[in-house]
């Protein structure tokens, strides 16, 4: 596994990786998976949240209560509820986005796909969906699991990465070069 120089993300893959493998142990990698999935559906739609798991202000305790408490109601148990739990007990929560991240992607590897993050101007069919990922399956030459993202200011088309490669066709980003290249012109 490589190293990142970010302290987050380091703390991040320790984590994923405990979960991945008590996930694995109790035959529930599925489940896990798709917890996190509604908890970062959740953490993406309320401001309040996010800032539940981004402020210091909170303490712990506050803190684990209210994760208790969202994660009871959003029907999170077992073990991604107890690990939400010991996360937010371990002054850990601003690390949870990466750590979602890199369970999403501890898990494709260990089905043998390769994990691709796309950002989106808007939302995907099924259709396009399947589309990109068999798109993205002849670059890496196996299966892609896709995790979408809408940003509305990217205007129009897509930014995916995949591992250490970025590809972004996105409009702003041809407006952004199209400015520079008028600026060095006059």
């Amino acid at each position: 596994m490589a190293q990142s120089s970010s302290p987050i993300s380091g703390v991040a893959e320790r984590y994923a990786g405990s979960l991945f493998e008590l996930a694995q142990q109790a035959n529930s990698v599925a489940k896990v998976e798709a917890d996190l999935n509604s908890f970062q559906a959740m953490l993406d739609d309320s401001a309040d949240l996010a800032r539940l798991i981004k402020s210091p202000v909170f303490s712990s305790e506050d803190q684990a209560k209210a994760i208790a408490a969202i994660a009871d109601k959003a029907g999170i148990t077992g073990l991604t509820g107890n690990f939400l739990r010991v996360v937010a007990g371990n002054r850990r929560l601003f690390a949870v986005p990466g750590m979602i991240k890199a369970f999403r992607r501890i898990a494709a590897e260990h089905r043998g796909e390769a994990a691709a993050e796309v950002t989106s101007a808007h939302e995907l069919t099924a259709a396009q969906q399947d589309e990109l990922k068999a798109a993205l399956k002849s670059v890496a030459g196996k299966d892609v699991a896709i995790t979408v993202t809408v940003d509305p200011s990217l205007l129009g088309g897509l930014v995916v990465k995949m591992g250490s490669r970025q590809i972004d066709t996105s409009l702003k980003t041809k407006l952004n070069s199209l400015k520079l290249a008028l600026k060095e012109v006059g």
